[in-house]
């Protein structure tokens, strides 16, 4: 049996008046799901502990933008909208024909196209124009580890005492090291650091990318909102997560704490998750590959990547 123990928070950080972040934590086959409060003044760590089945579960991580209140709307429309639509059974809810709708990272795909819509739809309303959020959702089943993303927050794996960055910013500068334009460490001072190229509602069409991850037995995700990752080096994540590996939710608070600490400026949030079974494999050391999926057809791939050590 697969067992997945999940911790997450969400803090407004110390410079922001509100918090823009929200996170998701879903049972599908129990029908159950978990979301961040979103209030200012609450500081709670969400531990739960799933049995999982070949329906799966989804984690994930939204950052809003936009003014007033309008980031705090997209996020919450982001991970509710997800979860309806995994628990709801509403065929007007397919955006595009998707060969791969009966597989979980199907299902998380189309999701996230359909989150898109609803919120570049709300978007019209002049008091949440220019709305957005960034999406990074992972699906867990038996057999694999699906990761479905849009703009730039990230997922992280510790596996066998190292981290791993298991996802790519979709962002200007991102695009800019791609093109050998700028190293990672300019790319931290730069003055347009903070542009991302795709967002949830920001267009009426997106083009998440998709990976999968074969799971080995005391994996760690870590799946968290710049404000966590532009405050906290992947190296301090893993300093952090392997000093509490008995008890993550002093992590998932240490990890808040830090990035507080460290400036604090815009909203954290952080889910961390152990996965463990009998029947998956050890580590032994091997490099971690993703498979990078193309979901017009879930068996066809576009690629293969290796992640490196951070």
């Amino acid at each position: 049996m697969l067992i997945v123990e999940t911790h997450a928070t969400s803090h407004i950080g110390r410079v922001r008046k509100g918090n823009e972040d929200n996170y998701l934590l879903l049972h599908v086959s129990e029908a159950k799901a978990w979301t961040s409060s979103q209030e200012p003044s609450e500081f709670v760590i969400e531990s739960q502990r799933f049995e999982v089945d070949d329906d799966g579960i989804v984690l994930a991580v939204s950052d809003g933008m936009g003014g007033a209140l309008a980031g705090e709307v997209a996020s919450k429309m982001a991970v509710e909208t997800v979860s309806k639509t995994f628990l709801d059974d509403d065929p007007d809810k397919t955006i595009i024909p998707n060969e791969a709708g009966g597989s979980l990272v199907g299902k998380l795909y189309e999701a996230t196209l359909y989150a898109n819509h609803l919120i570049h739809q709300q978007g019209r309303d002049p008091q949440y124009q220019g709305m957005g959020a960034t999406f990074t959702g992972i699906g867990i089943t038996p057999e694999a580890v699906d990761l479905v993303q849009v703009g730039d927050s990230r997922a992280y794996l510790v596996r066998s005492e190292n981290i791993y960055q298991i996802t790519k910013d979709q962002s200007l500068v991102q695009q800019l090291i791609d093109a050998n334009q700028i190293s990672a460490e300019d790319a931290e001072r730069h003055p347009l650091k903070n542009v991302i190229l795709q967002a949830l509602g920001a267009q009426p069409e997106i083009f998440p990318v998709s990976a999968r991850l074969a799971p080995k037995n005391d994996d760690i995700l870590l799946i968290c909102s710049d404000g966590l990752s532009g405050r906290v080096s992947g190296r301090e994540m893993q300093r952090i997560v392997l000093d509490n590996l008995e008890r993550l939710e002093m992590a998932c608070a240490d990890l808040v704490k830090l990035a507080n600490e460290n400036g604090g400026e815009d909203n954290i949030t952080v889910i961390l998750a152990r996965i463990s079974g009998e029947d998956l494999p050890d580590a032994n050391g091997e490099e971690v590959r993703l498979e990078l999926l193309n979901l017009g057809d879930i068996h066809d791939t576009q690629d293969q990547d290796t992640a490196e050590i951070l």
